[in-house]
């Protein structure tokens, strides 16, 4: 079968390798869907996860659904035949994420495989590309937990990449009605105001005190004027973004990290304390699964316009490529499923 692999920094390639076999406690599953996030990205720049003892070369994937087609033994409640939506967090062994396993491949071995933990099943109806979004859309949902906004809360979601975009449903949903977006793409900030976003800046051209103080109205801190923003997002992962932040925010402002930066940024803590700001990071999807996938159940145009571009298999690094350009949402590579 085909296996998507790390070997080096900037070299990633779509090996043969043996078809898995299942242990008693495993499950093979045919991949029909898996979604490039931006991690995987990343993962190719650096060469891997950077994790001590990653797998080498490192299998790529892990925002997948697909069809179990072998069961251990000793699995309880899988079987042949069920549709499911692959958990990487509900496994040790960190599938896409520098572990011996990767979603973007033919089949997927799931070792120590538990229903409604490594995975879940797919609801009736619900078509598998769909499914291949629970991943991604629990990363927002958790940010969106964590930062807990409530009707009223003026919020700015910077970086509307596919995880952002989540983040501007899901706070549109829980009843945000003040949601601003800042990216540096047109065609993503349209995304953003279809999903809806009441704003939309573009980073490097707009001038982010005097809109945000236009939109939220001005603001005081000790220090001086501030806008009125009350939660600010980062998923943008650009440096630039948290000191900007941190010197337009109000007092008792929260900045909601979930961008991953590779390289140590500046940050003013003196600002952040007598700003009083609150720093809260978000990481993975503890608990999101269950209700990301019940939402998604019942969602049809609002969740598939995510997805910008469907790529086969056989055009992977076509859709690696997409997914660089910066302009697209959820790009899916997708299996033959005969």
């Amino acid at each position: 079968m085909k296996l998507v692999t790390i070997h080096g920094a900037n070299d990633v390639r779509v090996d043969e390798v043996a078809e898995p076999s299942p242990g008693p406690r495993d499950v093979v599953v045919r991949i029909a869907a898996c979604g490039v996030c931006g991690s995987d990205l990343t993962f190719i720049k650096m060469g891997g996860a950077g994790i001590p003892g990653m797998a080498s070369p490192m299998p790529l994937g892990h925002e997948a659904s697909g069809v179990v087609t072998r069961v251990g033994s000793e699995v309880k409640g899988i079987h042949e035949g069920m549709r499911v939506i692959v958990n990487p967090m509900g496994t040790p062994h960190i599938i896409g994420n520098g572990g011996t396993e990767g979603a973007f491949a033919d089949f997927l071995l799931i070792r120590d495989a538990e229903l409604d933990r490594s995975v879940y099943e797919v609801p009736e109806g619900m078509p598998l590309d769909r499914a291949a979004l629970v991943e991604p859309l629990s990363v927002a949902r958790h940010g969106v937990n964590r930062a807990g906004p409530g009707a009223d809360s003026r919020c700015v979601v910077f970086g509307v990449g596919p995880i952002g975009l989540g983040a501007v449903m899901w706070l549109k949903r829980r009843g945000v009605g003040d949601i601003v977006a800042v990216d540096i793409s047109e065609e993503r900030l349209e995304r953003a105001r279809q999903l809806g976003a009441a704003h939309t800046l573009v980073a490097g051209r707009d001038d982010l005190r005097a809109e945000l103080t236009r939109l939220h109205g001005e603001a005081r801190s000790v220090v001086g004027p501030a806008v009125g923003t009350d939660i600010f997002f980062d998923f943008a992962g650009a440096p630039q973004v948290v000191t900007d932040i941190i010197d337009l925010a109000k007092q008792r402002a929260t900045l909601l990290m979930v961008a991953i930066h590779p390289q140590p940024v500046p940050v003013s803590l003196e600002m952040l304390v007598v700003k009083e700001l609150s720093l809260v990071g978000s990481c993975g999807y503890p608990d999101e699964y269950p209700e990301v996938i019940a939402d998604l159940a019942s969602m049809d145009d609002e969740a598939d316009s995510l997805i910008s571009h469907r790529l086969g298999f056989d055009r992977f690094h076509e859709a690696l490529e997409t997914a660089r350009a910066g302009g697209s949402g959820k790009v899916m590579v997708e299996f033959s499923r005969t």
